[in-house]
């Protein structure tokens, strides 16, 4: 299992453009959240570190829709050598996870290109005029480490931003596998 690290793209960066499908077709575009508080995750199915919160962040997506937050899931890894993502396999992990939010396939991988996503679980929170707030992780938790998975540094970071407030800067960067890019 390797380790790496988000990119921790500057603060006040502009949300990238964004028109993507779900593994159903159905579209999803960037401009659908204008004047939303917006949370991009970048994550899979198969890597161990998204595996180890997804329950706990399918529940967080549920509670923080339900404040106005937008959430949206991308996955970007190259499926035709990881066949556990998948548009066929996403399906079922949106039914088992039980998924409110969009889970989008980033076929081209442009898009975690123009977000510099670099591993699973990569999170970008923007705020009402989509400027990155927050780009770090979900809490202290990893697949290795008995430390529960509680979402404390985003949860912190989504209040901030839902009350109209900066989150703090000291912020750590999310750790994961890395995006599976095409050759």
């Amino acid at each position: 299992m390797s380790l790496t690290p988000s990119q921790m793209v500057d603060l006040g960066s502009p949300l990238p453009a964004f028109r993507l499908q779900d593994p159903e077709g159905q579209e999803v575009n960037s401009d659908d959240f204008a004047d939303q508080p917006l949370l991009v995750v970048f994550m899979c199915n198969h890597c161990p570190f998204v595996k180890h919160i997804a329950d706990t962040l399918a529940d967080f997506a549920r509670e923080y829709q339900a404040k106005g937050l937008a959430v949206v899931g991308i996955n970007s890894n190259d499926y035709a050598s990881h066949p556990d993502d998948s548009p066929e396999k996403m399906r079922e992990e949106i039914e088992r996870r039980g998924y409110t939010f969009p889970y989008l396939v980033d076929e081209t991988q442009d898009v975690a290109r123009a977000f510099d996503a670099a591993c699973t679980p990569d999170f970008f929170l923007f705020d009402h005029d989509h400027r990155l707030a927050y780009r770090g992780q979900f809490d202290d938790s990893r697949p290795s480490k008995p430390t529960p998975v509680t979402g404390a540094d985003l949860r912190a970071a989504v209040d901030a931003v839902l009350a109209g407030k900066a989150p703090s800067d000291t912020q750590k960067p999310s750790m994961g596998c890395n995006i599976k890019w095409r050759a």
